[in-house]
């Protein structure tokens, strides 16, 4: 039954990791975002060529894309810690019954 137990500390260990990782990503994606509004890098060509606004458009939806990303992280930071709880429950279930069998087969 050791090897549910593992599992299930590897998995309680790498679930906060992955609830940690939006906060590596925060600042960044703030500062991103913030640029959809300032493409004057662009210049006078980009807005000729109205290219400003598809390189708006396209900034905004990565920015979208990315909060979404952090969403999964934390819906599967909070699967990862359910997993790990139900390995734990069952690990002692199997142990209880592998208890229960041991003791069944002796004689008194």
């Amino acid at each position: 039954m050791g090897d549910l137990g593992k599992e299930s500390a590897s998995i309680a260990n790498a679930a906060p990791l992955l609830r940690k990782a939006p906060h590596h990503v925060s600042k960044p994606l703030h500062a991103f975002k913030s640029q959809t509004h300032d493409l004057s890098a662009l210049g006078a060509l980009g807005a000729l060529m109205s290219a400003t606004d598809d390189v708006r458009d396209g900034m905004e939806t990565l920015s979208k894309l990315a909060e979404q990303l952090v969403d999964e992280w934390h819906d599967e930071a909070t699967l990862m810690t359910d997993l790990s709880d139900a390995f734990d429950a069952l690990d002692l279930l199997l142990e209880a019954a592998q208890g229960k069998g041991k003791g069944s087969g002796r004689k008194g």
